[in-house]
């Protein structure tokens, strides 16, 4: 558990290290935000076999830390500001300190990289494009006129009405929407972790942040774009998309060619959680640009 100091007081977060390199030590950022590091239980087969120190780390109000009832808690500079905390407590730095962020995760670790790029050995940007104008484009623009027209009107009333805690509205989106391009298993073998970091999401932090869904974002992150700043992020970068994600992957595609030593990996059978429904893929490529360090 590692304190964390913020405007409302201190609190803790649960923190977990397997393996052990001195040279190579990735911090896990998991999405949401309000999810869990369970997200990441898949690393468990790849990332021991290469020799790969790694972190899980819940953030705070996820899981396993401190849940503090405090809407002010909830914005990107504080998360980055965790973020270092947590760097220090760990002992990581330049020497060896990666840091993996996936959809969320990796929003806070491209800002993280921004305001603390000089403590970076290298960075994955996983499944997030640098834009949520652009994100809600292509789910506009790409995504919605492909789903079942009249689910997604229904969808679309729900959200109106305020009323998407409705069983049916998830219902909705799970059909129409999550199985095609968040985990396109299907649902029945969905991966127990997947399972339980979604119902470990905690709403009052998902909600005003992202917003309902994953069907764009339209909580407070909505003008978040740091697509004009990549090329400030000096550090070996990777950036991961997928040919069924929420994310556009032409989009991921092009960061990675902003980013002054950016490299893209494509996962062509993968959505959202490439790491589960494409990990023949995602695994081999993210372990060759991380040992490639």
């Amino acid at each position: 558990m590692v304190p964390i100091s913020t405007p409302s007081g201190e609190f803790r977060v649960w923190t977990k290290r397997v393996g052990t390199n001195a040279d190579l030590k990735v911090l896990l950022l998991h999405g949401g935000p309000g999810a869990s590091d369970e997200l990441f239980e898949c690393f468990d087969t790849w990332f021991p076999h290469a020799g790969i120190e790694y972190y899980y780390y819940d953030q705070l109000g996820s899981f396993r830390s401190d849940q503090p009832d405090d809407p002010t808690l909830w914005n990107l500079d504080r998360f980055v500001d965790e973020v270092e905390q947590v760097r220090v407590a760990l002992g990581l730095d330049a020497s060896n300190f990666v840091l993996l962020g996936q959809s969320w995760g990796g929003m806070l670790a491209l800002e993280y990289a921004l305001h603390h790029g000089a403590n970076l050995k290298g960075l994955v940007i996983s499944n997030m494009m640098s834009s949520a104008r652009l994100y809600n484009q292509y789910a506009e623009d790409v995504l919605m006129p492909t789903m079942d027209q009249a689910a997604l009107s229904q969808i679309k009333q729900f959200e109106a009405e305020g009323d998407t805690d409705n069983p049916r509205y998830e219902q909705l989106l799970m059909e129409h929407h999550y199985l095609l391009h968040v985990c396109r298993l299907p649902l029945d073998e969905w991966p127990d972790p997947v399972q339980r970091a979604l119902a470990h999401i905690n709403p009052s932090i998902y909600v005003p942040m992202q917003g309902p869904s994953e069907l764009g974002l339209s909580g407070t992150l909505l003008d978040w774009d740091r697509s004009g700043d990549l090329g400030s992020i000096d550090v070996p970068t990777l950036t991961i998309g997928a040919t069924h994600d929420t994310m556009d992957p032409q989009h991921m595609r092009w960061m990675s060619e902003q980013l002054p030593q950016g490299s893209y990996l494509h996962c062509p059978d993968g959505s959202h959680l490439a790491q589960y429904d494409d990990r023949q893929h995602y695994f081999p490529g993210l372990i060759d640009f991380l040992q490639g360090l």
